[in-house]
């Protein structure tokens, strides 16, 4: 059987969410064929402290980062950022050239920052590569999204270049496109695969930070990548100072994009708290995941896939700027009985804090709301690989044999 690659582009400018999904396709598609390699490019600064499959390997190429403003800088203050953009698709373009791959996935952006995957989507399409973009479930307020696309010039992509639209998640929950005016061969393209599934990984905790995991249960905070985080982890510490009562102790993760400033802050004010414990970063922040009673985050999507598989009771406190995903996405979660949603604002009153961290563990759990293929993703995008490349994996191939 031949050997098939694939190329997952993450642009990966403020927080971990490309990367982390890329990952965990990745791991997923490897663990199904035994003979495919995949080449992930980003731009995330963290990448190398991810462990990876033996045949997922990384290309990382100059970073960015995203202001308040929505704007782009680079992470290298003496690069000029018309020239890092130049570096990163002249580096992207180089590994596709020499990788070869047989699919490439795009994760979110159709075109790459500032069109940086223009000049390598047209190469592989003449190469005949089949070209996937994937798509989280909620994009941003429909009305920016299209603006959005309508000035970055993606519909002549949707149109012509790409053979596929990935949705990670499900049409009966959430249209990423919904509002936005797509021709029918566009829409004919995407399929819906479901939320991806998150599992625990025993073999490679940050090896910082061993103290962080135990049996005993707690409440688990995180920000995802910190860059934004720090009024949440401020309300959270709020509560344990002013009520240090609160039934269940605090295990904080503040993202390896939080200002240091504000972690050495932060942790001046978490080590007078009996309660509270902090971190700035875990790798694979999925083990925590074990033993918490419930779970304080923003509403990125990864965290809203790790509340759905590991089954933990949520309080989402979603931001709403620079985009709308996030209140999107937790108020719609919240409507189905999935989480519960608590608005960040300038007051953090400690009380109210404090009463929603002792009614997070009475909360439904997200399981005692049946969705028929919730968590289907993986599964669904294993399968879609095999049309792609032609062939049944191996795993497949011999369950065939035996029946």
């Amino acid at each position: 059987m031949k050997q098939a690659r694939l190329l997952i582009y993450s642009h990966d400018t403020f927080g971990l969410g490309h990367l982390r999904r890329s990952r965990t396709i990745a791991h997923s598609l490897v663990d199904y064929f035994e003979n495919l390699s995949i080449l992930i490019v980003s731009g995330s600064p963290v990448i190398g402290s991810y462990s990876f499959h033996p045949r997922v390997d990384f290309v990382r190429i100059p970073g960015v980062v995203k202001l308040d403003s929505g704007k782009y800088s680079s992470l290298n203050p003496g690069i000029e950022f018309d020239e890092l953009i130049s570096m990163r698709s002249s580096l992207l373009l180089q590994s596709a050239e020499s990788f070869k791959p047989d699919v490439f996935l795009v994760d979110k952006e159709p075109l790459g920052l500032r069109g940086e995957v223009q000049d390598t989507l047209s190469m592989l399409k003449a190469r005949g590569a089949s070209l996937v973009l994937g798509l989280r479930d909620v994009m941003d307020d429909p009305e920016k999204l299209a603006e959005e696309w309508q000035r970055k010039n993606v519909m002549p992509a949707l149109e012509d270049l790409y053979d596929h639209i990935w949705v990670y998640g499900l049409s009966e929950l959430f249209n990423p496109l919904d509002g936005i005016p797509i021709h029918p061969s566009v829409t004919a393209k995407i399929n819906y695969t479901g939320y991806l599934r998150r599992t625990s990984e025993s073999s490679s905790m940050n090896q910082h930070t061993p103290d962080m995991v135990g049996e005993d249960p707690y409440i688990l905070v995180t920000t995802g990548g910190g860059g934004d985080g720090a009024q949440l982890v401020d309300w959270v510490l709020r509560a344990y100072e002013d009520d240090p009562d609160i039934s269940y102790p605090a295990k904080i993760v503040f993202g390896p994009f939080m200002n240091i400033n504000q972690q050495l802050a932060f942790m001046d004010r978490v080590n007078r708290l009996e309660k509270v414990s902090a971190t700035t970063f875990v790798a694979n922040i999925e083990n925590l995941f074990e033993n918490a009673i419930g779970v304080v985050s923003m509403g990125g999507y990864n965290i809203f896939c790790e509340l759905l598989s590991f089954d933990k009771r949520g309080l989402i406190l979603p931001r709403t700027v620079p985009r709308m995903e996030q209140y999107i996405r937790a108020s719609g979660a919240e409507k189905l009985g999935l989480i519960k949603m608590l608005m960040l604002d300038d007051a953090l009153d400690a009380t109210k804090m404090a009463d929603a961290l002792r009614a997070l563990p009475h909360q439904p759990k997200p399981s005692e709301v049946h969705i028929p293929g919730l968590l289907g993703g993986l599964p669904v995008i294993n399968t879609m690989m095999e049309q792609y490349l032609g062939y049944q994996s191996s795993r497949q191939a011999r369950l065939a044999v035996v029946s």
